[in-house]
Parts: structure tokens; sequence; C-alpha cells
């Protein structure tokens, strides 16, 4: 049974689903737009960025200026709100070490995270540096935030 209008008055199931799947293509694009802003304003340098976001997934494209902008600008795409994976297509000009993520679980601190990764508390600076500007504070870290744990040069 084919679903009509009553009177030309109100939308079909079709119609209103067509709707809802614009709707959520624009509010795809506004936050893919609101991310590249966001990699703009930290001053991270992509030639050509491209962010695409379907569902809770996002894929980014670009080159990056070396690992870790390329490191930085997935972790502000992957630390958005409603997104669950980054797909990271990115190309970097200047290879270096990958870093090692972590995610922030409750009780953490920097100390704690250096601690494991490096054997010594006091190399939380280190983490601290490698993700500014997106910590502006090594005390304000978060329950499933994700962090970079660059490589230590012996």
């Amino acid at each position: 049974m084919q679903e009509q209008k009553v009177f030309g008055i109100g939308k079909t199931d079709a119609e209103e689903a067509a709707e809802a799947l614009e709707a959520k293509r624009k509010a795809e694009a506004a936050a893919a737009e609101h991310m590249m802003q966001t990699v703009k304003d930290l001053q991270l340098e992509v030639e050509n960025l491209e962010i695409h976001i379907e569902g809770d997934n996002a894929r980014v494209r670009g080159a990056a200026y070396d690992q870790a902008t390329k490191e930085k600008v997935v972790l502000v795409v992957g630390n958005s709100n409603g997104i669950a994976t980054v797909n990271d297509q990115m190309t970097v000009e200047h290879v270096e070490p990958e870093a090692q993520f972590h995610t922030v679980v409750s009780g953490d601190t920097l100390g704690k995270i250096a601690k494991k990764f490096y054997g010594n508390a006091m190399k939380y600076p280190v983490i601290f540096e490698a993700n500014k500007p997106m910590l502006k504070d090594p005390d304000l870290i978060y329950p499933g935030q994700v962090l970079r744990i660059p490589h230590l040069d012996s």
C-alpha cells in the first residue's frame, strides 16, 4: 500500500526520510567544516585538507608538514563529539617515528601516563608539549580523551 498525502497536505514517509537524510548530511558537512576551522585555528600545516564525516566516522586527507602535525589533526577530529573512528588517509612531507596514543581513563595524570610510557613521571612535559595546542593546561585532561605519546629521542 502506497502512502499518499491527504488533500495534498503533509508529507509522505519517503519525503520525510529524504528531508531527514538531507538534514543529516548538512549537519555532517557543518561538523567537518568546524573541524577544518579548528585545525586552521591551531595553525596545523596541512595542504589540501579534506575532512568528510558520515555518521560517527570521519575520513581525513591532505599532506601534513610532519608526523606530529598529522597526528594532531587526527586527534582534533577523533576527539570531536560524535566521532568514533578516523580513517587517516593523510601523507607526511617530513617523515618521523610515529607516536603512540593513549586514551585517558579516570585517575590518569600526565605524570602517571609518562611513568607508564617512559618509566619516568617527570617526563610529563614531553606529553604536554606533544599535545599542544589542544591541551592548554597539563592538569586539564579528561577520561576518553586521546593523547599523543611521542617517541623519545634516546
